[in-house]
C-alpha cells in the first residue's frame, strides 16, 4: 500500500497535465498511470484539440500505459486523475483491469466513482477497482473553478 505522500507526488504530476490542458483552452483534467512506482502513461483533456469526444485525460493515459506495457491489461497499475472519472472513463478503467484509481475532486454532475455511480466497484462486473478520493482535492478543484470562471468571464462556457 502506498503512503499518502506518494499519492500526492503522483497527483502533482496529474495536476501538471491538467495545467497543460488549461494552457490549450481545454478543461483542466490530467491523469497519469503508475506501474511499479514509475509513470508509464500520461494524458490531459484534448477533446477540443482533437475534435474527439473520447479524448479525456484518463482515456489517453490508459492508452499510453497499455502501449508502454505492450498489454491492454493494466493489472498492477494505478490511475491518478485530478477529477472523478465519468461513466465512459470508469468503464474503460474496469475494462483495462486497473488495480486502483486515485482521484482529486468529486464530479457531482458526471462522476462514476462514487458521486452518481460507482462503476469500478460494481460487483456485477468481472473486475473491481480500488478507489481513493480526495487526494489534493483543493488544488484539483481550484484549478477547475479558476478555469471555468475565466471561461465565463470571456463568454466561452
Amino acid at each position: 500500500m502506498m503512503r499518502m505522500d506518494e499519492h500526492e507526488r503522483f497527483m502533482a504530476v496529474a495536476l501538471d497535465e491538467a495545467r497543460a490542458a488549461a494552457e490549450r483552452d481545454e478543461v483542466p483534467v490530467g491523469a497519469v498511470v503508475v506501474h511499479s512506482g514509475r509513470i508509464i502513461g500520461r494524458g490531459h483533456n484534448q477533446r477540443e484539440t482533437l475534435a474527439d469526444p473520447t479524448a479525456h485525460a484518463e482515456m489517453l493515459a490508459i492508452t499510453a500505459a497499455a502501449a508502454a506495457l505492450g498489454d491492454w491489461r493494466l493489472l498492477d497499475c494505478t490511475l491518478y486523475v485530478t477529477l472523478e472519472p465519468c461513466p465512459m472513463c470508469a468503464g474503460a478503467i474496469v475494462l483495462a483491469r486497473l488495480a486502483r484509481v486515485v482521484f482529486g475532486t468529486d464530479d457531482p454532475k458526471f462522476g462514476a466513482c462514487g458521486s452518481l455511480y460507482t462503476i469500478p466497484t460494481d460487483s456485477r462486473t468481472n473486475h473491481q477497482v480500488e478507489l481513493l478520493s480526495g487526494v489534493c482535492a483543493d488544488k484539483c478543484a481550484r484549478l477547475l473553478q479558476d478555469f471555468f470562471r475565466r471561461q465565463r468571464a470571456a463568454g466561452k462556457k
